[in-house]
């Protein structure tokens, strides 16, 4: 069984400006509002998210963080090889805020605890939101859901849901592959 296109570019794009209406809706002008990507696929949805405020609804720059989780997460210990880490790069302080973390796919639900773990290093926010643009349900480890999500899939345990990220060229796409790929 080979890589199945799951999504194309365009509803991809779609769906970056759909959930970005959604966060305007919710959050108005950002001003209390820190939108935190989860290291290391967060950070492309983030990235395209802030873009899409800053180009088509001139919300100049929401504050912005990246989380890496690779310490708190639960299988730290027990992997063959050690993981690497990422950067963290959060320069606002969170006390009071409300946080979105962002995330590409979500599965069982452990990344997203690992980031709520993390994220209490930097204060206590006011309130914690999750936006990811796959939801794969059906999957859960953790009673974890999203607040917004861009879409929801059923795929087999022994599949992964890829997002990939390509240039003006090859356009973004989602995949459902084979887990040995």
């Amino acid at each position: 069984m080979g890589n199945k296109l799951l999504i194309g570019a365009k509803q991809i794009d779609i769906i970056l400006h759909r959930l970005t209406c959604q966060l305007i809706e919710n959050h108005g002008s950002f001003l209390d509002t820190v939108l935190i990507g989860i290291q290391p696929r967060g950070i492309d949805v983030l990235d395209r998210i802030v873009s899409i405020l800053q180009s088509e609804y001139q919300i100049e720059q929401p504050a912005t963080g990246q989380l890496d989780i690779t310490f708190y997460r639960d299988d730290f210990r027990r992997r063959d090889e050690p993981l690497r880490a990422n950067t963290t790069a959060i320069n606002v302080v969170l006390e009071g805020k409300k946080v979105v973390l962002i995330d590409d796919v979500l599965f069982t639900g452990r990344s997203v605890r690992a980031a709520l773990t993390a994220i209490e290093s930097y204060g206590r926010p006011s309130e914690i939101e999750l936006l990811v643009l796959i939801d794969r349900r059906f999957s859960r480890s953790l009673p974890i859901q999203p607040t917004y999500k861009g879409k929801q899939v059923d795929a087999f345990n022994d599949e992964k849901v890829q997002v990939k990220w390509g240039d003006k060229a090859s356009g973004d796409a989602v995949y459902v592959i084979p887990k040995s790929n």
